[in-house]
């Protein structure tokens, strides 16, 4: 896997030097960070506990093929695209919250889900369009302005989940609720600690700052959505357990510095 990720990031740097040989195009560089709300099968659907509980970090480094160059021209997606590639991290640990794991009761399956502990660590890697309404060549011109955006992209996401409990290892009837036990697409039961590689599309919006001519301050909001269940560790058997109705999914909330490299 990691021969595979440095090949595409040697892939990646020769396409931006022809890009930039062929087609005169500016570069930008910037680095982002901020939490990330990883909405995964541990805890209860909905549930504000849950949602805060079972929030990671992540971290990025971007860089943007801008095309709108040193000469002004009136090309329409010169002026409000721009193509962003990035390599991102993120981590999240998962506990179960909400009504189920209930301290006012200690049944066996209450105690057992109170035990569960999980984590996944993700390596994203991938290109993203990125829409700005507002001519990136006025904005890059005006010093204390704002230019809103809207993304969509597709990553390349490694992930490493891991599933454990405080009472001892997971996969018998003294640590693990039925639901788990279960066989699930594949697995002999509905946890998994494994390391697989996954696509997951990621979708959203920000805003750019206008700091300084040659930089930019954002806020950014997206939505990752794997192609995978299996990413948070957990996926408890589906034709049964109907309730499990989504695949993984994660929002990042992240603020970042962006450098021109040349206009």
């Amino acid at each position: 896997m990691f021969k595979k990720i440095v090949l595409t990031i040697i892939a990646l740097l020769f396409v931006i030097n022809i890009s930039h040989a062929q087609f005169n195009v500016a570069h930008e560089i910037g680095v982002t960070v901020g939490p990330v709300a990883f909405q995964s099968d541990y805890g209860e659907r909905h549930d504000f506990e849950t949602n805060a509980g079972n929030t990671g970090f992540g971290i990025g480094l971007v860089h943007y093929l801008n095309f709108s160059t040193k000469a002004y021209n009136d090309n329409y997606f010169n002026e409000h695209f721009k193509v962003r590639s990035e390599l991102s991290y993120s981590s999240t640990n998962f506990r179960h919250f909400g009504t189920w794991v209930d301290q006012s009761n200690n049944s066996l399956g209450k105690e057992q889900l109170r035990a569960m502990r999980g984590s996944s660590s993700i390596l994203n890697l991938g290109i993203q369009g990125e829409f700005h309404p507002i001519n990136i060549h006025d904005f890059e011109n005006s010093i204390g302005t704002f230019s809103p955006y809207a993304s969509l992209g597709l990553l390349c996401s490694f992930y490493s989940s891991e599933a454990t409990s405080t009472m001892g290892p997971l996969g018998t009837s003294m640590t693990t609720i039925p639901k788990y036990l279960t066989p699930s697409d594949g697995r002999p039961h509905g946890f998994s600690t494994e390391s697989k590689t996954v696509l997951s599309v990621i979708a959203g919006i920000g805003s750019r700052y206008k700091l300084t001519s040659m930089s930019d301050l954002l806020v950014d909001m997206r939505f990752q959505y794997f192609t995978s269940d299996w990413v948070d560790g957990l996926n408890p058997n589906k034709q049964i357990y109907t309730e499990n109705k989504a695949n993984d999914w994660m929002v990042w909330f992240s603020i970042g510095y962006i450098q021109y490299l040349d206009l």
